[in-house]
């Protein structure tokens, strides 16, 4: 019997282009690939242990004859390529149609009761890269006190403004106010609060971020985990991504490396239950900036903290390490990719150097951390624990 999960996702560590990547522009996208090629090789002994550089290959990170964990990459079977979709179907949730994206802003009438609603006027309302709107308009923000709202090729609705023009408690409320509106035919995935602080020329976004997200169709991993009596324990922005369905406790991250330090934490407080982390720094500070030697550091940061995680692993716990998306920093575009998500298994009872190969849906994994738990089964997905494991 296992008594814990950890699950960890890399947020946007794609590992290649799916074979319908070029609907979404986004042919020769290879985030973990690419990045390394980038910066002349990385260094990443302890993934590699893992069998990292046996799923694709990363320079610099050869294939091992034996890793230590399991390995493979899987498919996204939704349609999209956004955090919620991918999140959404690591726990089970697979889409029949993609939330709705916004290439030209949002309606007028939606724009209007949204101002109607809030008794203000909005600034922006087109894509945008989010550090470069604050720019563009930061300064007309802070002078007239109107929100800048903008989208990106995800299906978001943000919402940014300086903490000390629009205090962040009245930001989450407009959010709420958006996330109000926005049903039905323009129910966005996420809102998104994007709060900012700094002077004109060198604004700088916070990790006050919050996500409003629909609320999942119908019950995840989650719910069945917590179902079974045992705890959920979302660290990062997960509570944002599920709409805090199915958690039982919420832990706030400020960047990758606290979100380590929270996982620790949760590891040594949990006794049963799943331990389900986002390290969002990968998309959110170099995916979407296009910074290959950032992304490519914070690749090798997470790898320097990986031991510590190792070394608190009992007996009857498994690590799944995985992503969402991809977002290639390499490429012309500044938005996630259609990619591959990379899977790694590793614990005391997982057979070492398993190739799971290509897994036709990322519910597999949630699928499989529902048959490791002993929950009810999920709608979608195929488990591969009895591959990957000695007998139980």
């Amino acid at each position: 019997m296992i008594n814990r999960v950890i699950l960890i996702v890399l947020d946007s560590v794609g590992v290649g282009e799916m074979p319908d990547a070029a609907k979404y522009g986004d042919e020769g996208s290879n985030t973990l690939g690419n990045v390394a090629k980038a910066v002349g090789g990385l260094n990443m002994p302890n993934m590699q242990k893992l069998g990292i550089g046996n799923i694709i290959d990363v320079m610099g990170v050869p294939p091992l004859k034996q890793p230590a964990g399991a390995y493979g990459k899987a498919v996204e079977k939704s349609p999209g390529k956004d955090t919620t979709t991918g999140h959404w179907e690591l726990a089970g949730v697979v889409l029949d149609r993609p939330f709705p994206v916004y290439p030209n802003g949002f309606p007028t009438e939606t724009i209007n009761e949204f101002e109607k609603r809030t008794g203000t006027k909005v600034l922006g309302n087109k894509p945008a890269s989010g550090t470069e709107i604050i720019q563009e308009l930061g300064d007309e923000h802070v002078k007239t006190k109107n929100p800048i709202v903008y989208t990106s090729a995800d299906s978001v609705f943000q919402i940014a403004a300086h903490e000390e023009v629009i205090p962040l408690e009245k930001l989450y409320e407009m959010c709420k106010v958006a996330r109000e509106i926005l049903q039905g035919e323009h129910a966005v995935a996420r809102v998104i609060a994007r709060p900012f602080i700094g002077e004109s020329g060198n604004y700088v976004r916070t990790y006050n971020r919050a996500d409003f997200s629909l609320k999942p169709p119908y019950e995840t991993l989650l719910d069945k985990v917590v179902a079974a009596n045992m705890e959920v324990v979302g660290v990062g922005k997960i509570w944002d991504i599920f709409a805090g369905q199915g958690i039982t406790k919420s832990i706030h991250t400020n960047g990758n490396m606290d979100g380590v330090n929270k996982t620790l934490m949760a590891m040594d407080e949990l006794k049963q239950g799943l331990i389900f982390t986002n390290l969002v720094d990968y998309d959110m500070l170099y995916g979407h900036r296009n910074d290959a030697i950032g992304y490519a550091r914070a690749l090798e940061d997470f790898d320097k903290r990986l031991p510590e995680i190792l070394t608190k692993l009992k007996k009857d716990d498994v690590l799944i390490i995985t992503a969402d998306h991809g977002c290639d920093p390499t490429t012309k575009s500044t938005d996630h990719s259609r990619e591959y998500v990379p899977i790694l298994v590793y614990g005391d009872i997982i057979k070492p150097g398993v190739d799971l190969k290509t897994l036709s849906c990322f519910s597999d994994i949630g699928q499989t951390v529902a048959d490791f738990l002993g929950c009810e089964k999920l709608r979608n997905g195929i488990s591969f624990k009895r591959v990957i494991t000695y007998n139980l």
